[in-house]
């Protein structure tokens, strides 16, 4: 249904249907930050407007420019799509435990999962672990869904119970089992330059499309979605960790296997809901990164971002040990209230295509 022919968002009978999940997001709000105040957290504020919106190669980020004063000066600054890298700069600073609520901007998105203006929570812990981070999620989620007032997470008819045993599967263990593919095998000799023809090849026998041209990370993502994600997120929440460090985005290398990363995410009734990371603290080796990011950019979608070099230099100034976590915010809520959709949870949509 095109924006024109959608009944007015703030009609009092359209309104009075989301009421419910409206005040489970209260609720859910307001467990979220008692659940960091109680674990000493501090509660950060950060700019949307930055010099780079994020280096996610796929995410499209909205524009816009900055006017000096006297008019006689603009620069191009966009809306974030993650207050990561400020974040980050924070634990730099000396902040030790820290997390933000707060609105993050991804054009070119919008579903029941997803909408242009959405708001994320992050939370990072300078000398933490990957793995007290996926602690922090568990508490965290049953501390949301208690808010709520409900047993059991759900989304379209699937639910997920967040009190008991959560799985934990690697992602080599996922695509073993799900898939019947031996992904270190698909990776070849060269982990961070893994062999895309390979893994093609061995996608094609199991009957899932993939050609030859096709990146390793096409083949990756396409075998993901159609045999791996359908059975993540219930009758439990999954942690699914360790991820092929050629995937590892801002996570560090793993120390006793440089095949893998630090990174995991957790999955809730079939719906990616947050990802997490053992942060890398190298500069030179996370410049390498966004430089590789910003070319396939350039290659898929014909743009590039500005890198951040102010987040460079304070990665160089020394970024400690640490570990944090990007969870859909609006995603907990309505997994929490039982709601269809993402525009179910929010007051008031974005207007627009």
């Amino acid at each position: 249904m095109t924006e024109r022919a959608r009944a007015p968002w703030w009609r009092p009978d359209i309104h009075a249907k989301k009421s419910r999940h409206l005040a489970a997001r209260g609720a859910v709000l307001g467990a979220t930050r008692a659940h960091f105040a109680a674990a000493g957290f501090v509660e950060v504020e950060t700019p949307a407007l930055q010099t780079s919106p994020g280096l996610e190669p796929h995410l499209q980020a909205f524009a816009t420019e900055i006017v000096a004063p006297d008019r006689a000066a603009r620069r191009r600054l966009y809306l974030h799509t993650s207050p990561e890298f400020t974040m980050k700069k924070l634990l730099v600073a000396g902040e030790r435990r820290i997390f933000q609520l707060c609105k993050v901007f991804r054009n070119a998105e919008r579903a029941a999962t997803h909408h242009p203006e959405f708001t994320m929570l992050e939370w990072y812990c300078a000398e933490a672990t990957y793995e007290s981070i996926m602690d922090d999620c568990v508490a965290l989620l049953r501390a949301a869904l208690a808010a709520a007032r409900r047993q059991r997470f759900s989304w379209r008819g699937v639910e997920s119970d967040p009190f008991g045993a959560w799985q934990r599967v690697s992602v080599a263990e996922a695509f073993e089992r799900y898939a019947g593919i031996d992904l270190v095998a698909c990776m070849g000799e060269d982990a961070r330059h893994p062999d895309a023809a390979r893994f093609a090849g061995v996608a094609r026998a199991r009957g899932i499309a993939a050609k030859d041209e096709d990146s390793w990370d096409d083949v990756f993502f396409r075998v993901f979605l159609e045999r791996i994600e359908p059975h993540l997120g219930y009758p439990a929440p999954t942690i699914l960790y360790d991820y092929p460090v050629s995937l590892a985005a801002l996570a560090r290398a793993k120390p006793d296997d440089g095949r893998f990363a630090e990174r995991f995410e957790i999955y809730v009734c079939g719906l990616e809901l947050a990802n997490a990371f053992g942060e890398l603290t190298d500069e030179a080796e996370q410049r390498a990164r966004f430089e590789a990011d910003m070319a396939l950019k350039q290659r898929l979608y014909g743009e590039r971002y500005p890198i951040d070099e102010d987040f460079l230099a304070a990665l160089a100034a020394g970024m400690p040990d640490s570990a944090g976590c990007a969870l859909g915010f609006d995603r907990l809520v309505m997994l929490a209230s039982g709601a269809e959709s993402i525009e179910d949870v929010l007051w008031a949509p974005v207007a627009g295509a």
